[in-house]
């Protein structure tokens, strides 16, 4: 091809139409979390991260990279090179959803343990102005609950000290906020300790799941149909926001608020 030939198509390129998965300003939902949030590959179903269901929610011009991972606290995160690569992947305009605590909280894990009022909150006060300085938008979630019960029978805030580090940064810093920690709460209350089992990873070896052939009894990771739903928390979350991303959030999301276990971690 002569050189004529390669401008004309170079600049056929960049004046084609851009594909409806092409990245935009403003058309991603980044994640920054835990495996609470994570993607999981197929061979450990019916294990599912929040992350990993809420594009289902969204607009199909949309996209969500999910840069969550299992076992990270923000000190973790920052110290493996995470946040960088976030950064990286995301252009002025688009949102970065925040959720950590879980693993934070680990004291009995030093490599993860950052207390709640001092290195939690600085390594949020970072990701804040990180995010804001790139042109990006964030947004600050609360600890997701664990199906954890008090004496009142009512589910427990596991992460109060994490939560209200979260809800005060909201507030000082202007940062939008998802209280995942009440909403979730709620929910779970709603389901009863009972009817809330199946929304977390709770199986016999009698069920045969060939991820947990032993069985399973977890009461922080979600099911399928449990991630489907806490997506539909964060979901609904954003869409209260009054955010430029708000609009992008379906009104109506039947693919997270399904009764039923689809069987695979796909919309429909």
């Amino acid at each position: 091809m002569g050189i004529a030939a390669k401008v004309v198509a170079t600049l056929a390129a960049l004046l084609a139409p851009l594909p409806a998965f092409a990245t935009r300003p403003g058309d991603t939902i980044l994640i920054a979390g835990d495996s609470t949030a994570s993607t999981y590959k197929g061979d450990r179903y019916p294990q599912t991260g929040w992350g990993q269901m809420l594009s289902c929610g969204l607009s199909p011009d949309m996209r969500v990279r999910n840069h969550a991972m299992g076992g990270r606290s923000t000190r973790t995160f920052l110290a493996e090179g995470r946040w960088e690569a976030l950064l990286a992947d995301m252009l002025p305009g688009d949102t970065v959803l925040i959720q950590f605590g879980h693993n934070d909280a680990s004291r009995n894990r030093p490599q993860r343990w950052a207390p709640a009022r001092t290195d939690y909150r600085d390594a949020l006060l970072r990701f804040i102005w990180d995010v804001r300085t790139a042109g990006g938008q964030p947004v600050l979630l609360t600890p997701v609950a664990r199906r954890s019960f008090g004496p009142d029978g009512r589910t427990k805030a596991d992460f109060a000290d994490y939560s209200a580090v979260v809800r005060e940064l909201a507030a000082s810093t202007g940062t939008p906020l998802i209280d995942l920690e009440s909403l979730s709460r709620a929910w779970v209350d709603r389901a009863g300790r009972d009817g809330s089992a199946r929304y977390y990873l709770h199986y016999g070896p009698q069920d045969h799941v060939p991820a947990f052939p032993k069985g399973i009894s977890d009461d922080t990771h979600f099911s399928e149909l449990g991630a489907r739903q806490v997506a539909d928390l964060v979901a609904g979350g954003l869409k209260a926001l009054n955010l430029p991303v708000s609009a992008r959030v379906l009104a109506q999301r039947p693919a997270l608020t399904r009764a039923t276990p689809l069987g695979r971690t796909e919309c429909q």
